[in-house]
């Protein structure tokens, strides 16, 4: 989808109370179905615009939700902007300081409860958007015919994300080489430079987030990001009920060529998972792409959410 495209989605979601709905009432039959798309870290509903796209012109509803304090209430400062003001915007107290796990899965809550009297609803979170994905079926289990995990957090033995990238598996992640920009404890937030013309920094990040992809994509990509992240939720126990979430069916898509959530990382979520409710056990796919390569393959994307069960 072209920017232009991308831009129409973001107004979309912020005239509906931040959810970006594509589809209409023609797009009923025995197959169709509600996805609800949840983004990553720094991201926004526009970051699934060519997968949900893809989804709606093959009938599906789709909406695809701007978490609080991303999208058009995303914080860019002044500093931010060029020419940058690098010791601003290090201490610039970031608005996402307020923003918690809680609030996150309260607005997708109300997503779901709008869009479940339409059909089955499966929600799929990517990143760091598995742990508002886990807490929304803890919240409302019956709504949801399935839960899909795209190389997302899926805390259960391990309590938050800082856990997870504290384990083996997760440690080589490039993501913890990349760097912040001020001290979280005084913004808020984890914050970064996406606008950095830094070499060193444009190669990590094309090396966690899209060593399959092309460096003009990449500076579209990071063009897109938003600068901050809420610190809290890296930090907040994500863990489910197994007698609620444990109930919903789920699907996690390894990502093969992942950095920035490794793929040993990936399957250990899913064994803890596994273990956590051995009678309803993850269904598994793999895609051979990157952290942010699989958004470029919407085909692909929606051939796989397709395949999966929704009942």
């Amino acid at each position: 989808m072209s920017a232009v495209g991308r831009r129409a989605l973001l107004r979309g979601a912020a005239s509906v109370g931040g959810l970006g709905l594509l589809g209409g009432p023609l797009a009923r039959g025995a197959r169709t179905r509600t996805f609800v798309l949840v983004h990553g870290s720094n991201g926004n509903a526009g970051v699934w615009s060519a997968v949900a796209a893809e989804l709606a012109q093959r009938g599906h509803r789709v909406c695809a939700v701007n978490l609080p304090g991303h999208g058009p209430d995303a914080f860019f400062p002044a500093s931010y902007q060029a020419p940058q003001d690098l010791a601003a915007f290090a201490a610039a107290p970031s608005p996402l300081a307020q923003v918690t796990l809680a609030a996150n899965v309260k607005h997708v809550t109300a997503a779901v409860r709008r869009l479940a009297p339409h059909g089955p609803v499966v929600l799929v979170g990517q990143s760091l958007g598995g742990i508002t994905v886990t807490k929304v079926a803890d919240a409302v289990p019956h709504l949801l015919a399935r839960l899909v995990y795209i190389s997302a957090f899926c805390c259960t033995a391990q309590p938050t994300v800082y856990d997870m990238y504290r384990t083996p598996e997760g440690a080589p992640s490039l993501v913890l080489t990349l760097p912040k920009v001020g001290d979280p404890a005084q913004t808020g937030a984890l914050r970064t430079n996406w606008r950095s013309a830094d070499p060193a920094f444009l190669a990590t990040a094309k090396a966690a987030f899209l060593a399959d992809g092309t460096d003009e994509r990449l500076r579209a990509i990071l063009a897109e990001c938003e600068p901050d992240e809420a610190a809290i939720l890296s930090f907040t126990d994500a863990r489910p009920d197994p007698a609620r979430w444990g109930g919903v069916p789920r699907t996690f898509v390894r990502l093969t060529a992942d950095c920035a959530v490794p793929l040993p990382l990936q399957d250990r979520m899913i064994r803890e998972a596994d273990a956590l409710t051995p009678r309803n056990r993850f269904r598994t796919a793999s895609l051979p792409s990157s952290h942010l390569g699989f958004l470029d393959r919407p085909a692909t994307v929606a051939d796989l959410l397709e395949s999966e069960p929704a009942q």
